[in-house]
């Protein structure tokens, strides 16, 4: 078992054309396209995104993660002078924040942004990142008023991979048409492809939940660790309405609109937990057993994400569907196309 390939972090790898690396959303975000792969009959379908519904087998539940992505990324001054590039990461308690920093800073150093914004370096964290208070006109803010601040002057957080600064329009394409919690510093992709119109169509159809899973930057974290068990899993704060709850504590079969939704589901079967850290790494020696079918983009090579699919069909077949949408043009991950796993 120690010497399975699906162990091992490099048996995750494909290569991926820059060109197909989508940096624009698709326009109206329905004309993605729509791999979808059925299991039972072993058969690949191409369409697009606003034909998802004649798939989705009739009495499924549909579970939507309603999280709603800061304008996290900030640009500052030091003391000195130096520029400095921050991403908001998460509240800590206690009027704390955990954020990443580009750019040399010590313990007890000031960054100075826009609005009178000002950020004390607490400590220095063993994963990278940097403790700090935030503080406007001398008194600390808390995170209500930190997010209205970021509105102000924040960028949208756009993945590395994109190799772009964000623009006015990012603002709308990068949010799911139903985010509503504040709190994630990178959307949960899958939910991108909706519009209104998509939406109230599978709302007619079948029942819709949400939970909310923030999406921290650990999920572009690639697996660095020889064996993919080996991997520190990042953590995320997670919540589950009761009425949600209840449908997962159920029989019903259920599609999960991303990755973020399944890691909650299966961390709440294995938990009982409805809120907290979900820090689950779901892969093939780690499936999932409660949700039935997923509805993801395509994933960087060797991720937890790309492992994550691997979970439900298998990394053989995974790396396979990968390579039939690199040959037919798919265009991959954030702003990419979909696949629908059934």
């Amino acid at each position: 078992m120690q010497n399975s390939p699906e162990l091992l972090t490099d048996s995750y790898d494909y290569n991926l054309p820059k060109e197909l690396v989508a940096t624009e959303p698709a326009t109206p975000p329905d004309s993605a396209r729509l791999l979808v792969y059925d299991r039972i009959e072993g058969r690949v379908i191409h369409s697009r995104f606003s034909e998802i519904l004649d798939f989705l087998p009739k009495d499924c539940a549909v579970f939507l993660n309603d999280t709603k992505v800061i304008k996290a990324r900030l640009y500052g001054k030091k003391e000195s002078g130096g520029r400095i590039e921050m991403l908001f990461e998460r509240a800590l308690g206690n009027g704390d924040f955990r954020t990443i920093i580009r750019g040399r800073v010590k313990e007890g150093s000031k960054i100075h942004f826009k609005e009178g914004l000002v950020a004390q370096v607490l400590s220095l964290e063993a994963d990278g990142s940097r403790r700090v208070v935030f503080e406007k006109d001398g008194k600390r803010v808390d995170f209500e008023t930190l997010v209205d601040i970021l509105e102000k002057i924040g960028h949208v957080p756009l993945p590395p991979y994109m190799r772009r600064e964000d623009r006015g329009e990012d603002e709308e394409h990068y949010q799911s048409i139903f985010a509503k919690k504040v709190g994630a510093v990178a959307a949960p992709t899958a939910s991108l492809h909706f519009t209104k119109e998509l939406l109230q169509r599978l709302k007619e159809r079948h029942d819709t939940y949400t939970l909310t899973l923030h999406v921290g930057s650990g999920t572009f974290r690639p697996v660095e660790s020889e064996k993919i068990i080996d991997h520190p899993m990042h953590s995320e704060f997670f919540h589950i309405p009761t009425e949600a709850a209840a449908v997962i504590d159920s029989k019903r079969d259920i599609l999960a609109v991303g990755t973020t939704v399944t890691r909650t589901i299966e961390h709440y079967i294995r938990t009982g937990r409805r809120e907290g850290e979900c820090d689950i790494f779901i892969h093939p020696h780690n499936p999932p057993s409660r949700v039935n079918y997923l509805l993801s983009n395509f994933h960087l090579p060797k991720s937890t994400l790309i492992m994550l699919v691997s979970a439900f069909i298998g990394r053989q077949k995974t790396l396979e569907l990968y390579r039939e949408a690199i040959e037919k043009r798919y265009r991959f991950y954030s702003y990419g196309d979909a696949m629908l796993i059934l």
